[in-house]
């Protein structure tokens, strides 16, 4: 049965959009299932139309017929982006240098937390030569076992008690329950607060 002009058109097109962008293997793959879904003549249509040896499309066929496993992923693994700890080695430790005249509770405390800001610490590490995002300075102290808060809030010209006495509070609270063999639970919430604009009532 002789394969139509219209169909070898066709994967002329296909194949001159596609190949470019795989490999050989990939390339003899493709072209073998072509040809095999052609039936009888399809080597030769396809050779044709991709204009390669009639050679390469039998052994694309004949690889498709062994059965060989894929070749997995593309990308070695590890061969994606990089941390930036990865990157810069000295990063983390110049964090920690940074954050501990300021830490509140001893690193064996229940709680660890500092009230610099992420933004703040990222300019001063960028200042000292690692560049660096604040949201990655807040990954990087999670990791570390930081609770970040903010010092104080401002709602309506008015401050609410200072994030530091809450965080001393409750670090001594979860020390006298564990030292007393008691489980202690950490939740970190955000209260929803209601503003009052009187300005809007008028």
């Amino acid at each position: 049965m002789r394969i139509p002009e219209e169909t070898r058109d066709q994967l002329a097109v296909m194949f001159a959009v596609l190949l470019p962008h795989l490999d050989e293997r990939q390339r003899r793959l493709l072209m073998a299932a072509e040809a095999r879904g052609l039936g009888h003549g399809g080597v030769r249509a396809v050779a044709q139309a991709a204009s390669v040896s009639e050679t390469t499309v039998r052994k694309g066929v004949f690889e498709l017929e062994a059965g060989e496993e894929p070749l997995g992923r593309v990308r070695r693994p590890g061969g994606g982006r990089k941390r930036v700890v990865d990157l810069n080695p000295g990063l983390r430790s110049a964090l920690l240098a940074l954050v501990e005249p300021d830490v509140r509770g001893d690193p064996m405390s229940p709680l660890r937390w500092t009230v610099k800001s992420t933004r703040t610490l990222a300019q001063e590490l960028t200042r000292a030569g690692h560049r660096v995002s604040a949201d990655t300075v807040a990954g990087l102290l999670r990791e570390e076992g930081f609770s970040l808060q903010a010092n104080v809030k401002t709602i309506e010209g008015s401050q609410h008690p200072d994030r530091d006495a809450q965080f001393r509070y409750l670090n001594e609270q979860a020390r006298a329950h564990r030292d007393a063999g008691q489980p202690v639970i950490s939740v970190d919430t955000k209260k929803k607060e209601v503003r009052h604009d009187a300005a809007r009532d008028e």
